[in-house]
């Protein structure tokens, strides 16, 4: 399978610097990332929802090694969400955020002489906090402005942080949302939990590296465990968020929608910017809610190479377009 090898090289500086180098590269990149500065992304933002769709927007940028970093990370959220405002489209356009932006990952401050000799450690060890201080400003600016947030998911040991973070934001915030991956075994369980508390949940098939321990390694298994989810959210109390750009399980969400008696504005479509244009338009036209996801920001190499290992497809436009254009 070629998704684990393109993730092994999504963090690879060598493989960073031959492909950043390519001539082609940037003309690939500007299909999945249009942008990178909030200047960049106003015309597309203004264009997709002219058009009838939504958006959520994602300030792409995972490699954060500072608390100076994840500050930033939140201002730049900061940043899109006063353009927002100035646009008055906030209600069209919510934004996505990656933990591991706000500083999840980073070392804990903490230490054990703060705690005392004796002292109970951290439920969550690293940057669990600092993350949460950083994302709750975003998260309320984005609700003064008639809008909200969710959480992706990153890799499996990072979800019990990411899910108490999500917990205790909508103790204030109850529209915030949150991702589940279809390959993981413990989704499930998570999908039950979530849908009987009412919550906003994108479900996507996944994308990291998962160990066959935690995760299904082969397609069919994962398809199916999507659908299994898909039918737990659609029966559930929450708001089911379809990302995908199958057009099997986009069918067999529909299915799963009217046996449960939900109207159009009780679910929406999500997919790639840059991929599968024509569906978006056609699935808004029928009357659906279709929010694409649109990144942005100069830091794109590890989003742009998850695209590339979701989905063949996206591998073989970027190769033949190395071949014809460089």
């Amino acid at each position: 399978m070629l998704g684990p090898v393109i993730l092994a090289a999504s963090r690879s500086d060598r493989m960073r610097r031959l492909i950043s180098a390519a001539p082609v590269t940037k003309q690939v990149v500007d299909r999945f990332i249009p942008g990178e500065t909030v200047d960049d992304i106003v015309p597309i933002i203004r264009d997709l929802t002219d058009k009838g769709l939504e958006l959520t927007m994602d300030v792409v940028g995972e490699d954060i090694t500072t608390r100076e970093q994840a500050t930033a990370a939140r201002d730049a959220y900061l940043q899109l969400i006063d353009r927002l405002k100035e646009l008055e489209l906030g209600p069209k356009v919510e934004m996505s955020v990656k933990l591991s932006m706000f500083g999840q990952a980073l070392p804990s401050p903490t230490t054990a002489l703060d705690r005392g000799p004796s002292g109970p450690a951290p439920a969550f060890q690293g940057g669990h906090d600092l993350a949460l201080a950083n994302v709750r400003p975003v998260v309320e600016a984005a609700a003064a402005i008639g809008t909200t947030v969710t959480l992706d998911a990153e890799d499996h040991t990072t979800l019990d942080s990411m899910f108490a973070i999500h917990e205790e934001l909508r103790k204030d915030f109850p529209q915030t949302g949150c991702v589940i991956q279809a390959y993981l075994f413990r989704t499930e369980a998570d999908a039950r939990r979530l849908a009987a508390s009412g919550s906003r949940v994108r479900l996507v098939k996944g994308a990291y590296k998962e160990p066959a321990e935690v995760a299904y390694q082969q397609k069919h298994e994962i398809d199916k465990a999507y659908v299994r989810i898909l039918r737990t959210l659609m029966e559930g109390e929450g708001y089911p968020m379809i990302g995908s750009h199958d057009p099997r399980l986009i069918s067999i969400a529909q299915e799963l929608a009217r046996k449960a008696g939900r109207k159009l504005d009780e679910y929406e479509f999500q997919m790639l910017y840059g991929i599968r244009g024509d569906e978006h338009l056609r699935l808004a036209a029928e009357g659906h809610r279709m929010r694409v996801y649109t990144a942005y920001g100069t830091d794109w190499y590890g989003y742009f190479m998850r695209r590339l290992a979701e989905k063949p497809a996206n591998l073989r436009f970027f190769l033949r377009s190395m071949i014809t254009k460089g």
